[in-house]
């Protein structure tokens, strides 16, 4: 009996260190993130889209989207995929799950585009995060 709870108290301490292991890892250094486009006005449908038609589409189209996340509407882009989180926090880009990926902030298997596949799909430039961030942070119209 004695083992058993020694066993059961291991393996609560143990997974109580890796949930706070992965807190940290969720938590991004968001001093890394480029600044926002000074560019006012930004949209979706002038600025941003054609970033995605560009960079994202051939995953993330209308035609089996991966993850269940399209980008080829505004609406869309904001609500997220099969996650469930809304991948745009209007208003705030530095908290929106879009930019961490795309700044590759986030844990190394949901940097987008996907790191394996760069030679395919090059990350998007500072400039272009940039210019996502304006939109989110102005409203992401």
């Amino acid at each position: 009996m004695k083992n058993m709870i020694i066993r059961s108290m291991t393996l609560a301490i143990g997974l109580i260190a890796l949930s706070f292991a992965a807190a940290r890892a969720a938590d991004p250094d968001l001093s890394k993130l480029p600044p926002a486009a000074k560019k006012d006005g930004v949209t979706y449908e002038k600025d941003i889209k054609p970033i995605f038609e560009k960079s994202c589409l051939n995953c993330h189209g209308p035609e089996k989207p991966k993850s269940k996340y399209r980008l080829d509407s505004r609406e869309a882009a904001i609500k997220g995929g099969s996650s469930g989180e809304a991948a745009v926090v209007v208003g705030k880009s530095e908290k929106s799950p879009m930019v961490i990926q795309a700044a590759d902030l986030a844990e190394e298997d949901l940097r987008m585009p996907p790191v394996d596949k760069r030679d395919k799909y090059p990350a998007l430039t500072k400039e272009q995060i940039g210019l996502i961030r304006a939109w989110i942070d102005q409203g992401a119209k």
